[in-house]
């Protein structure tokens, strides 16, 4: 067994961007995960001493439990975190890693700073193989019915749902995000260039049925789904095909089915800061304030939902009918729509062409 001996002079500059304060905000943690590749803080108090972990996850539930997010982050975080001492053994973090599932844990000095993290690929010479998730026994309805006039002049030739990211088109790439969770079943509502996607789709080689509806009219983002009344058994999830989700579906799944929902719509947290002083006056036209640079925070529907087979009865025949109409009757039949929020960078919009420049971006280089 090896014994370890930390050098310290390198300390600072490594684990900066893994550290965070305990009087930093729960929104500004929220950003320092987002830029985080291994989505894990660890929290030190005035001392630098550690104190907990924080995770999406532990953010995740606070905002469930409806509190603010200009509270600390010490309020938050895993006050329990998983940690090893400067003078630790190769063979004890390989054991903690795979017995608690973990690809990083901080070292800790005698009194209890943080003077290294130690990384998976430092142990183990590789990158972790993905775990196989828990399968989801559910279909996925992918909606590919709309036009994509935003990424125009593409979608004057291809659809929308085809359009390349490398070597894939958009829709392969959500595809792809399903089949780790053992999903055969998808369906996919189609209307502008639709014979373009079913030709598409006979042609290539794949491990999963994929049963393409057509509209004979535009629909709107829920109308078509009432096509699929036969086709579905129970719960189901529905993506837009423009939209990439980095999140655990299962973790979504058990959500909507353990909170009794009947629809569950995925959200992200939207940050958004006016780079101007706001003037706030009163009905004479007199200054009460200036509020300078402001920032505002909403979550954002992305464009998942799960929704409960039983709902596809309020939507009506061959109308036009968006998933907003859908909700609205749900909660006026007595119905309940929840919300399972994601950070702002676990998602992708391809649906646009600043956005759709990141997401190849961000794909190609994986």
């Amino acid at each position: 067994m090896v014994n370890h001996t930390i050098n310290k002079t390198m300390i600072s500059t490594k684990t900066s961007q893994f550290v965070i304060a305990k009087d930093e905000t729960i929104l500004a943690s929220m950003k320092k995960l987002d830029a985080n590749a291994n989505k894990i803080l660890f929290v030190i108090d005035e001392n630098e001493k550690l104190i907990g972990s924080l995770t999406d996850g532990d953010i995740r539930r606070w905002i469930l439990a409806g509190k603010q997010l200009s509270e600390k982050v010490f309020k938050v975080c895993n006050t329990k975190p998983i940690f090893i001492v400067e003078e630790y053994t190769t063979e004890a973090v390989k054991d903690i890693m795979l017995t608690k599932n973990i690809e990083c844990i901080p070292v800790l000095s005698k009194n209890h700073t943080i003077i290294d993290v130690i990384f998976w690929l430092d142990i183990f010479h590789k990158k972790k193989k993905e775990i196989k998730k828990r399968p989801l026994n559910v279909p996925v309805v992918i909606m590919a019915g709309g036009f994509g006039t935003r990424l125009a002049p593409f979608t004057t030739i291809l659809p929308k749902a085809l359009i390349p990211i490398g070597n894939k088109s958009i829709v392969e790439h959500i595809i792809d995000k399903f089949l780790p969770y053992d999903v055969k079943e998808f369906h996919m509502t189609v209307n502008h260039k639709s014979n373009i996607i079913k030709s598409y789709f006979e042609d290539i080689e794949k491990t999963y049925s994929i049963n393409i509806v057509k509209e004979n009219k535009p629909l709107g983002t829920a109308g078509s789904l009432k096509l699929l009344k036969e086709k579905i058994d129970d719960v189901f999830i529905v993506t837009n095909c423009d939209i990439i989700i980095y999140a655990d579906y299962a973790e979504i799944l058990d959500f909507h089915v353990d909170s009794g929902y009947d629809i569950t719509l995925v959200s992200s947290m939207m940050n958004y800061k006016i780079p101007y002083g706001i003037c706030e006056i009163d009905k004479g036209g007199k200054l009460i304030e200036i509020r300078e640079k402001p920032e505002y925070n909403f979550l954002i529907s992305t464009g998942m939902y799960v929704l409960n087979k039983k709902i596809l009865d309020y939507i009506p025949d061959n109308e036009f009918y968006h998933i907003t109409h859908l909700m609205e009757e749900v909660k006026k039949q007595g119905g309940t729509v929840g919300v399972f929020p994601i950070s702002e960078n676990s998602w992708d919009d391809t649906g646009e062409w600043d956005e759709y420049n990141k997401t190849v971006k961000r794909l190609t280089n994986d």
